[in-house]
């Protein structure tokens, strides 16, 4: 970890290769994520596979926020946060334009960001990429049955008692959303059944839950989702608006066929937003594992198309029909796409920049990982011990179930 500030740490990884492309790659993951799903394990690993064929990774890891914080805005989101995480870059890696990389709200936040250094000629950028990211409301699927004039009210009543957004209170909504996959199966297959799966790495993460501060939450709920501000030109950062036009860079653009959080016809619409070159990727999956899908993963295909500067719209439908699958994951496809619109290869930065300020401070995962756990651990106790009492009452029944089959077996 090489910069903290109230909001991000901004880790930097070591090369694995002898050189490295010029341009390095910043990633910023969605502040209701843990930044680690993109290094979720070895092999599954997209920062570990972007580093093994040359690339200088930077990634963000947000703070989870507490009452201090609820006075924390969409402004010190991108002022705090990516523009910050941009500024230390340039510190370490000088002269050189940055591969943007943003994921589900992290794209969104990334968007607003190049949006802003387009109109204020700021020139940074190489290039955008957006995971399962969303940039235009007006059809934001099944997160729109929980969004609401009142329903906002009610959260913004709620969240302004504690500060933030209670990590149980957010889950709750995605798991009503996907309760056939999230809640009931489980229970059929746990409990009922008594088979339990195996714990794994997504799941692990999947449990380490974070939180939202009381303004900024409110202010997306209320701009981006009720107003749809940003597709709709009246987005306004430093008292002027943004506009998706002045984002002068390449955009490569990733959706999932099941997506429950950002529909992939939704984040198709980036489409409508520019007339720059868009190269776009549908893959199979969810909001998450379609995104951690790497090479060697079973039955992944994807299809993948490219839109040149000022070309003519083709709706997502007849897109879908026409564009023919490619089997395997859609990393290498990325890969080669940030590589062709990269220098040729040089020797690795070093890591930090002692002289502007970003001096190594600890290894990864940083601080705020920890303490999201911390926090998790305080606000989970009742929980915990509620999933027990549960545990307990399934065991006692199922204990009763195979006595009373026993001695009907042995009448």
């Amino acid at each position: 970890m090489i910069y903290q500030n109230r909001l991000i740490e901004l880790i930097q990884y070591l090369p694995t290769t002898e050189e490295v492309f010029p341009e390095p790659i910043l990633i910023v993951p969605a502040w209701i994520m843990k930044y680690y799903i993109l290094d979720l394990s070895p092999g599954r690993s997209l920062v570990e596979y972007l580093v093994s064929r040359g690339h200088t990774v930077f990634i963000l890891s947000w703070k989870n926020p507490g009452p201090e914080d609820r006075y924390l805005g969409m402004d010190d989101y991108q002022r705090l946060g990516v523009m910050a995480a941009l500024d230390a870059v340039s510190k370490i890696v000088p002269n050189r334009k940055v591969h943007a990389t943003g994921y589900c709200l992290g794209g969104t936040l990334l968007t607003i960001a190049a949006a802003t250094m387009g109109r204020d000629g700021d020139d940074r950028l190489a290039s955008m990429t957006l995971l399962a990211s969303q940039n235009d409301f007006s059809d934001a699927g099944e997160l729109g049955l929980f969004i609401s004039e009142s329903q906002v009210s009610y959260l913004e009543h709620m969240m302004w008692d504690q500060g933030y957004l209670d990590t149980h209170q957010m889950a709750g909504a995605f798991h009503i959303l996907r309760s056939n996959d999230l809640i009931w199966s489980r229970m059929v297959h746990d409990y009922m059944l008594g088979e339990r799966k195996p714990f794994n790495d997504l799941m692990a993460w999947n449990a380490d839950l974070t939180r939202m501060p009381y303004r900024m939450h409110s202010e997306y709920l209320r701009r981006l989702f009720l107003r749809n501000d940003l597709a709709t030109g009246r987005y306004v950062v430093d008292d002027r608006p943004v506009w998706f036009g002045d984002i002068r860079v390449p955009c490569f653009a990733v959706g999932t066929v099941t997506d429950h959080v950002a529909p992939w016809r939704s984040v198709y619409k980036i489409h409508l937003q520019e007339c720059r070159e868009v190269t776009f990727v549908l893959t199979g999956g969810g909001h998450n594992t379609g995104i951690v899908s790497e090479p060697g993963h079973p039955r992944c295909r994807f299809q993948i198309g490219t839109r040149i500067p000022n070309g003519a719209y083709l709706d997502p439908d007849t897109w879908q029909t026409e564009t023919p699958y490619t089997e395997g994951s859609w990393w290498p496809a990325w890969e080669a796409w940030l590589a062709q619109r990269s220098g040729e290869k040089v020797a690795p930065p070093s890591l930090g920049a002692l002289e502007s300020g970003c001096r190594p401070r600890r290894d990864a995962p940083g601080m705020y990982v920890l303490q999201r756990r911390e926090c998790l651990v305080r606000e989970t106790s009742t929980a915990r011990t509620l999933a027990v009492r549960r545990q307990s009452f399934w065991d006692s029944l199922q204990l009763k179930i195979r006595e009373s089959l026993a001695r009907l077996s042995g009448l």
